[in-house]
C-alpha cells in the first residue's frame, strides 16, 4: 500500500471514530461536574455530551439542569438521564418523563425523578404524588 492509501484509511478511521457519544459513570469515582459531589446514585445520575465528544456527568437531573443553564446549548449532542426503574441506565432526558415528587428523594434535594416512559411516571405518580414534566417543562421551571 503507497502513503496515500495510508491516508485515506486513517482518515476513514478518524471519521467514524469521532462520533460522540455516552460515557459509562463509573459510580464511587466520578464527581458531579455541578456540585462536585462524588456520583453514587444510580437511580438520579445524569450526563451529556457536547459535539466535540467531552462528557460532562451530574449526581443529580437537577445539577444537569442547573449546570446547562450557563452553556451555549446548541454545543450539546446528547442529554442523558438515569431511568429511575432500570438503575445505572441512561436514557434520552429530551424523551424522558420527569416527576417532582417529596415522596422520592433525589441527591440534591429537588426531588425530581426521571422515567423512560409517560406511563411508568404515572404509575409512580400514582403511588407518589407530584407533578409531571417534559424536558421542556422542566427546564423552564428551572428557569424560574
Amino acid at each position: 500500500m503507497n502513503l496515500r492509501c495510508y491516508f485515506i484509511v486513517l482518515s476513514l478511521v478518524l471519521l467514524f471514530s469521532c462520533k460522540p457519544g455516552p460515557e459509562p459513570i463509573q459510580y464511587g469515582f466520578d464527581g458531579c461536574h455541578y456540585c462536585s459531589m462524588t456520583i453514587v446514585d444510580k437511580q438520579h445520575a445524569s450526563e451529556f455530551v457536547t459535539k466535540k465528544g467531552k462528557v460532562y456527568k451530574f449526581d443529580a437531573s437537577e445539577c444537569m439542569i442547573n449546570f446547562i443553564r450557563d452553556i451555549d446549548r446548541a454545543t450539546v449532542a446528547l442529554y442523558l438521564v438515569n431511568d429511575y426503574n432500570n438503575p445505572g441506565v441512561l436514557v434520552d432526558a429530551k424523551e424522558a418523563t420527569y416527576l417532582i415528587s417529596e415522596n422520592i428523594p433525589s441527591p440534591m434535594g429537588a426531588y425530581l425523578t426521571a422515567f423512560n416512559s409517560r406511563e411508568e411516571a404515572e404509575l409512580a405518580r400514582e403511588s407518589n404524588k407530584g407533578i409531571l414534566l417534559t424536558w421542556e417543562e422542566l427546564n423552564q421551571k428551572f428557569e424560574d
